[in-house]
């Protein structure tokens, strides 16, 4: 895409993400036979013992049903299609999020593949993050829309006739035309539910930072029973302060035996084990 002025043909610029350090802990060491964070963790971030409850839910098909192709049509093109609902809130958010991978840290080198996506810095409607795990590195474009639902309340989640029509009347033209025309829509007609995850976010400091630390039961891979995911992570502007505070984190988790050196991979696990 390109913005002409006289016989001047100019690209438009990339976008400029903000970042979100996330890091795993290890559910042994800081959860409770609750499933709620311990008393030592909620003092160590000055936390206080209320929560948040957020439900989370997905929207994807299978591309090939009778080969028992276990690839996604959403997912394999690097789309995740959102219905959340957070407690005490009276409307669903809904994310449709592309990502593209980091290779090396080089940032740039994806904002540029986004743009040439059409994902620059143009369109205020999108916003880029650069997730960043504890090696690897995403870059993410989401589009949010809010929507409503007479027929649910409290923190239950629409069923999948509903879903599907919340998330078709929402879906931005980016995300609907792009294999080809209402490509997105048409995944969605037939798609189905991957979840509901009840999740609870607990808010604290650290580093004169705000950190976020959610929990997060997925099922297990023999679907008896549950895993507990547990993240912590905050948010900045500033390259320079993610790539910092990302290393004092790590160094600060595992002197408490509190970290756990993998990668989040949150909704991967829920698209394979729902």
């Amino acid at each position: 895409m390109t913005n002409t002025v006289g016989s001047l043909t100019r690209a438009a610029p990339n976008m400029t993400p903000e970042y979100e350090v996330k890091l795993l802990l290890n559910p042994t060491a800081v959860l409770g036979t609750d499933g709620g964070l311990t008393g030592d963790i909620l003092s160590t971030f000055n936390m206080p013992s209320t929560v948040t409850k957020q439900n989370v839910q997905f929207l994807d098909k299978r591309r090939n049903v009778q080969c028992l192709d276990k690839s996604l049509e959403l997912f394999t093109e690097g789309w995740s299609v959102r219905i959340r609902k957070t407690e005490n809130e009276d409307d669903f958010e809904l994310t449709y999020k592309k990502r593209y991978t980091i290779t090396d840290g080089n940032i740039d080198a994806a904002l540029t593949k986004a743009n040439e996506d059409h994902f620059n810095a143009g369109d205020a409607k999108y916003e880029a993050q650069v997730e960043w795990g504890y090696q690897k590195q995403t870059l993410s474009i989401s589009r949010k829309k809010i929507a409503t639902d007479s027929e649910n309340g409290g923190m239950d989640l629409p069923g999948t006739s509903n879903s599907r029509a919340m998330a078709i009347d929402e879906a931005p033209d980016k995300f609907d035309d792009w294999l080809s025309r209402k490509w997105g829509t048409g995944v969605l007609a037939t798609s189905r539910i991957f979840g509901p995850v009840l999740a609870k976010r607990w808010i604290g400091r650290w580093s004169g930072m705000r950190l976020y630390i959610e929990v997060w039961p997925i099922h297990n891979p023999a679907r008896t029973g549950m895993e507990y995911i547990v993240e912590a992570s905050f948010k900045t502007d500033s390259h320079a302060e993610a790539s910092t505070n990302h290393g004092s984190l790590i160094t600060f988790l595992q002197g408490k035996d509190w970290f756990l050196a993998q990668d989040s991979l949150k909704t991967q696990l829920i698209m394979e084990r729902y």
